[in-house]
């Protein structure tokens, strides 16, 4: 037998709970709660780095909490990489990686993570051709006349790099077998130093990113032969292409994009794809990345799908040059 009364609250708790379920996500936590961290798998102050700074920071007006930027560098940015493969796929961490990260590491070095399943895409960012520059001492006024002098230096050329495996070495690499030529590679650990060697003519030759040499450029203190690209740069129109100069197709850039661990919900990615395209689309942030001398990318290639093909082809492009080379690091 009921009590009196305890049918009405009986009745009253169900309601209460199917009211409850009804309001479970909208009660539920929604994406982002927290600050979000975005790691950096090079040092700061570097072309990836400045890329990640530029975009995070409109990207934290679009989802309503700050982007905090981590550098882990090391071992060809394997390290900073593979943290974000062991990371929760809460769509709190995410990395921006780019052609040397997920692309030239994976063929140089023995990595415990899969550059294509282990990570979700979230969008491709921008595009960093690479610059054939020499120092001002070199005696060629274009392309053709550089390859020239290349060719009558043969093995006594010095060619910096930023390590084996970087993409100022595959560059080079590039550069001399599209020539005909062998060269004396040089690496470093750095661009701020090879950079500073070049311009003091302690090396002869770099294939180095626009946005980590225009200024120097600019400035008269090395000289810039050719954009290793199919079209000239906007911040740089006077530099021609190396179709244009005279060794049509060594097109090398080093693009950058932006992944979630894998097993990230489509919710997640589509939250942080929209603000990448919020950020990319926005006056100020497009001004400054073009001033760099990057090409940011279409609408239709920022897709996590256009991001996912395009990571998959260049990786069947690379990998075969790069262990051609037997450039291998344990």
């Amino acid at each position: 037998m009921i009590e009196e009364g305890a049918m009405p609250t009986r009745l009253a708790l169900l309601a209460f709970a199917i009211v409850l379920s009804a309001a479970g996500p909208t009660l539920a936590e929604s994406y982002p709660s927290r600050p979000i961290t975005m790691i950096v798998p090079w040092p700061a102050g570097g072309p990836t780095d400045t890329i990640a700074r530029i975009v995070s920071e409109r990207m934290r007006l679009s989802l309503g909490q700050p982007i905090i930027i981590e550098n882990i560098a090391g071992a060809g940015g394997t390290i900073g990489v593979a943290r974000v493969a062991r990371a929760a796929p809460d769509g709190y961490t995410l990395i921006i990686g780019d052609w040397n990260s997920h692309v030239l590491s994976g063929a140089a070095y023995t990595i415990s993570y899969d550059l294509l399943t282990d990570f979700a895409p979230v969008g491709l960012l921008a595009s960093n051709p690479q610059l054939l520059l020499t120092k001002k001492e070199i005696p060629a006024k274009d392309l053709k006349t550089l390859i020239a002098w290349l060719k009558t230096n043969e093995n006594k050329v010095t060619v910096g790099t930023g390590g084996p495996g970087s993409a100022s070495h595959v560059c080079g690499l590039y550069l001399q077998n599209a020539i005909g030529a062998r060269f004396q590679f040089v690496p470093y650990r750095g661009g701020a130093p090879l950079m500073q060697d070049l311009m003091t003519g302690q090396i002869d030759l770099v294939c180095q990113q626009a946005s980590n040499s225009l200024a120097l450029v600019r400035a008269g203190q090395i000289k810039a032969h050719a954009v290793a690209a199919g079209a000239r740069l906007a911040a740089a129109p006077h530099i021609p292409t190396v179709d244009e100069a005279g060794l049509p197709g060594l097109h090398v850039a080093v693009w950058s994009g932006l992944w979630l661990p894998a097993g990230a919900s489509t919710d997640v990615v589509a939250r942080l794809h929209a603000a990448v395209t919020d950020s990319l689309a926005d006056p100020n942030v497009r001004d400054r990345l073009i001033d760099l001398g990057l090409e940011i990318a279409t609408r239709e290639r920022q897709t996590p799908e256009a991001l996912r093909e395009f990571h998959a082809s260049e990786i069947k492009k690379w990998w075969p040059m790069v262990k051609a080379a037997n450039i291998k690091i344990d």
